[in-house]
């Protein structure tokens, strides 16, 4: 495909006040990028965008909010005249096994990662299609290769990877581009949060390499703007990534016999496994959620 050049061009990044979408809003204002930064940690976005070389705005919202992401989606219009890129980054994890897993957290995970993905599209879709622009939506190592102890970020991220296909075909021929990028172990406030998790940990450091370390976080979104400017189908935050979908057909057959073995050999350290939202965008989801409650 051919390169676009991406300055003066409008983002929206979604899951923007740390991690991937932080980094990700700074390397695309670094090529004149204007970035709405979108999340639920509105201090962290205002230091966020303080901090951007060009010209940017933030705006806080749920992103399985229908109402506040239109309205999110209409002021970012407003604000900046147009919207030509669109990541659907917001995500959030949690880890052990799904027997002892408390309901609402298990159903957070989908809402946030599927349905919010779901819904960031819907709102945006509207002024992507003036602008013919491009839509990334974020999945995961976790599409390809489901793992033990992962049912809930394994589930949401196999939606987000279908239902980004599915719309690619819908939308294609009104001009606008859907992506998929995927990312292994990333240098991340939610694998940093998994990982003080001893089993989760352990069991991650059992994995045959590359898929048992964790990626610094720069090179892998240097690979995501690439992909961004290239309006790419599919974009892989690690090289080896992309040689997966050739064997991924396998993956689980060889998964669920390796996992088991390997589950097995934790069984005794399972009990009593954390099982609430990792890292501190977790943290800020389980707040917001609490506040929506009161």
């Amino acid at each position: 495909m051919s390169r676009a050049g991406l300055e003066g061009q409008v983002a929206v990044v979604t899951g923007a006040a740390r991690g991937v979408g932080e980094l990700l809003a700074r390397k695309l204002s670094a090529r004149g990028v204007k970035v709405a930064l979108v999340g639920l940690e509105p201090d962290a976005l205002a230091q966020v965008s303080g901090r951007l070389p060009s010209d940017s705005d933030h705006w806080y919202a749920d992103v399985t909010d229908h109402e506040a992401m239109s309205r999110v989606a209409r002021e970012v219009k407003e604000r900046f005249g147009k919207v030509d890129i669109v990541v659907a980054n917001a995500g959030v994890a949690t880890g052990g096994p799904f027997a002892d897993s408390d309901p609402e957290t298990w159903r957070r995970v989908i809402e946030v990662n599927l349905i919010g993905s779901a819904v960031t599209a819907r709102a945006f879709l509207p002024v992507l299609m003036e602008s013919r622009g491009y839509l990334l939506q974020i999945a995961s190592l976790a599409a390809i290769a489901p793992a033990p102890l992962m049912t809930a970020y394994c589930a949401s991220k196999s939606g987000v990877e279908a239902y980004a296909h599915s719309l690619r075909a819908e939308v294609g021929y009104k001009g606008v581009k859907v992506g998929v990028g995927y990312l292994s172990w990333t240098d991340t406030d939610m694998v940093r949060g998994a990982d003080q998790d001893d089993v989760m940990r352990e069991l991650r450091q059992r994995l045959r390499w590359p898929s048992n370390k964790t990626y610094p976080l720069g090179p892998a979104v240097d690979r995501i703007v690439a992909g961004i400017e290239r309006r790419s189908g599919h974009v892989y935050g690690q090289w080896w990534l992309r040689g997966m979908q050739g064997v991924r057909g396998y993956l689980p057959a060889v998964i669920g016999t390796v996992g088991q073995r390997e589950v097995k050999r934790f069984a005794s350290r399972l009990e009593g496994m954390r099982t609430g939202l990792v890292g501190a965008g977790g943290v800020a989801d389980e707040r917001h959620c609490a506040t929506q409650r009161d």
